[in-house]
């Protein structure tokens, strides 16, 4: 039995500093394959290439996935600055769209890192475009030395809501994550629900509040050492049961949840 498909949102890339790419990281496909039980398909994200119809006609799920260049500010109504830092507006271009259209259909998505702020911007969020420069927030980006291991080592606990979407999901209140982004929600939009927060009080973890499909979205990077982490095998698996209950349905839009 084929398995259902995942498309992984790519981002672009200089290969050898000049070879223009559309990759995702190995992670990714990884955790779609070998945790959520999906077979991983890489999307080159730009409208010129795709449209948002033909996706949600294509695949059953989506993994908005990290990445170096950030939602453009214009998405959420604010000027471009410097601390914006690089801007990928052919990704934004389908991100953002396909964040609507998902949760208008209750098709399944699962963002992580950037990912997680394409679906705070689509669904009405502001950003911040540093969080270390905010008054007694931590440095949240990826520690610019050491091994794999050491950058993507677990560095702070996030508190869940108690009984909140993410408690049930994990049987407890508090775990341990990595922690490599630079910016953050600002001023949540009226369906953004922040359900989970690091000790300095960044928003974690979200979803959308009165969507049919599941929408959980985490500011770390639960694609590292998924098949092992605890935290990310529930997050991977309870995604990959949703998509596989999408494609069950054969791509039928779910009813919207009250």
């Amino acid at each position: 039995m084929a398995r259902p498909v995942v498309g992984i949102i790519g981002n672009s890339y200089l290969l050898n500093d000049q070879y223009p790419v559309h990759a995702g990281g190995q992670m990714n496909s990884d955790a779609i394959a070998e945790v959520s039980g999906c077979l991983p398909m890489i999307i080159p994200t730009d409208p010129k290439h795709v449209s948002v119809a033909e996706l949600l006609e294509i695949c059953d799920g989506f993994l908005l996935t990290g990445g170096r260049p950030n939602v453009h500010p214009e998405e959420y109504g604010e000027a471009e600055t410097e601390a914006h830092g690089a801007f990928d507006r052919a990704r934004d271009a389908i991100a953002l769209p396909l964040v609507k259209a998902c949760v208008e259909r209750g098709q399944p998505f699962f963002g992580v890192c950037r990912g997680f702020q394409e679906v705070a911007v689509a669904m009405g969020s502001t950003l911040y475009p540093e969080i270390r420069d905010l008054p007694g927030r931590m440095n949240h980006r990826m520690p610019p030395e050491g091994t794999m291991e050491e950058k993507f080592e677990l560095r702070h606990d996030v508190t869940f809501v108690e009984g909140g979407v993410f408690h049930g999901l994990m049987g407890s209140s508090t775990v341990r994550t990595n922690t490599l982004h630079g910016q953050g929600i600002k001023e949540p939009g009226p369906r953004v629900v922040i359900d989970g927060h690091a000790p300095d009080g960044t928003p974690e973890a979200i979803y959308v509040k009165g969507a049919a499909g599941f929408t959980l979205s985490v500011q770390w990077h639960p694609e590292w050492n998924a098949a092992q982490d605890p935290v990310s095998k529930a997050l991977f698996g309870a995604f990959g049961d949703a998509v596989r209950g999408w494609a069950a349905r054969g791509n039928v839009p779910a009813l919207k949840a009250v």
